[in-house]
Formats: C-alpha cells, structure tokens, sequence
C-alpha cells in the first residue's frame, strides 16, 4: 500500500516525465509515441519505477532498451524540473506495460468462448 506521500511523489514525476517524453523522445525514438501509464515510487523516494507504452513501434523491447540508454539523460531533465521539490532526484527504472496486450487476449478469448455452440445443461 502505498503512502499519499508516495502517490503525490509519483504523480509529479509521471506528470514531468510526460512532458519529457513529449518533448525528447522524437530524438531517440522517431516515429512512436510514448506513455507513461504509471510510476510507482518506493517508500524512501529513492527509486521511481516507470511503466512504459509505445505505439506505433514495431519492437517494444528495442524501445525499451532505447529509452534505458538514455536513461540518465532522462533522470538529469527530470532532476532540471523538480530541484526545486525534491531533495534526492530517483533513480529511474523503466518497465513496458503490457496491459494492453493483456486486454487484447482476454477479448480474444472471450470472443472465442462466445462463439463455441452451448452445451445443454443436463
């Protein structure tokens, strides 16, 4: 369970990181645009964890590792944002949310069982 603190914390960085991300990432990833679906931040505020979703990107791994190589470049814009709030900048974590691709096959299987012909109950 998280702490409002933690909450408040990680609703600034994902804010910030999106801005970011709007900004600078066409440079390191052309063509995909990149959400922030959410931020966890553990109890001492030291390490941000960053979910991840691209779209129209052919390999999501690849720009996951894209995004990690640029990770400390990253951390140093958000550090430039949030001096002022923060005393430690977090260390940056990136994850890929597959959440989507989750729905994606449940839909499909659901849609799979609603086509198969019922059974009589005996």
């Amino acid at each position: 369970m998280e702490s409002k603190r933690q909450q408040k914390f990680a609703g600034v960085i994902q804010q910030d990181l999106a801005e970011i991300f709007q900004r600078e990432a066409m440079n390191f990833l052309p063509n995909t645009l990149v959400t922030i679906t959410k931020v966890r931040v553990t109890p001492d505020l030291a390490i941000a964890r960053v979910f991840l979703s691209f779209f129209n990107s052919v390999d999501a791994t690849a720009s996951l590792s894209t995004v990690k190589a640029h990770a400390s470049e990253i951390r140093y814009k958000l550090g430039a944002k949030i001096k002022n709030q923060v005393r430690v900048v977090p260390q940056l974590e990136f994850f890929v949310d597959d959440t989507n691709d989750y729905v994606e096959k449940m839909d499909q299987l659901f849609d799979q069982i609603s086509k198969e012909p019922r059974q009589d109950e005996e």
